[in-house]
């Protein structure tokens, strides 16, 4: 399955730490990060997901993982998740994007 995922957490941290003033939460969504790449599984992040290749259990267990991470850095905690459930499928992380890039070139021919 590939699975994608975005967390962020709002409102003030339980802790009593004040939130970022300028509304950023890159160290939140780092630390986030840091326990995927930790996972060993095939990832990849841009500006906006961070997706996910593997079984369920071990995708979903990542997800709660870094949400859990997320979750000291604010009262409330988004997250959206997108997945490709395809049994039988690995690899995919990138045979898509390389499927994407031969249909395009072909149609540049």
């Amino acid at each position: 399955m590939l699975l994608a995922f975005s967390v962020a957490p709002s409102g003030q941290p339980a802790d009593g730490s004040a939130a970022a003033a300028d509304g950023s939460v890159h160290d939140a969504v780092a630390e986030a990060v840091k326990i995927v790449r930790d996972s060993g599984l095939p990832n990849r992040t841009d500006s906006m997901f961070t997706t996910i290749e593997g079984e369920w259990d071990e995708v979903f267990d990542v997800v709660k993982r870094a949400t859990e991470a997320v979750g000291k850095y604010g009262s409330r905690v988004s997250l959206v998740i997108k997945a490709d459930i395809r049994p039988g499928y690995s690899g995919e992380l990138t045979g898509k994007v390389e499927r994407l890039e031969d249909a395009l070139s072909a149609q540049e021919s």
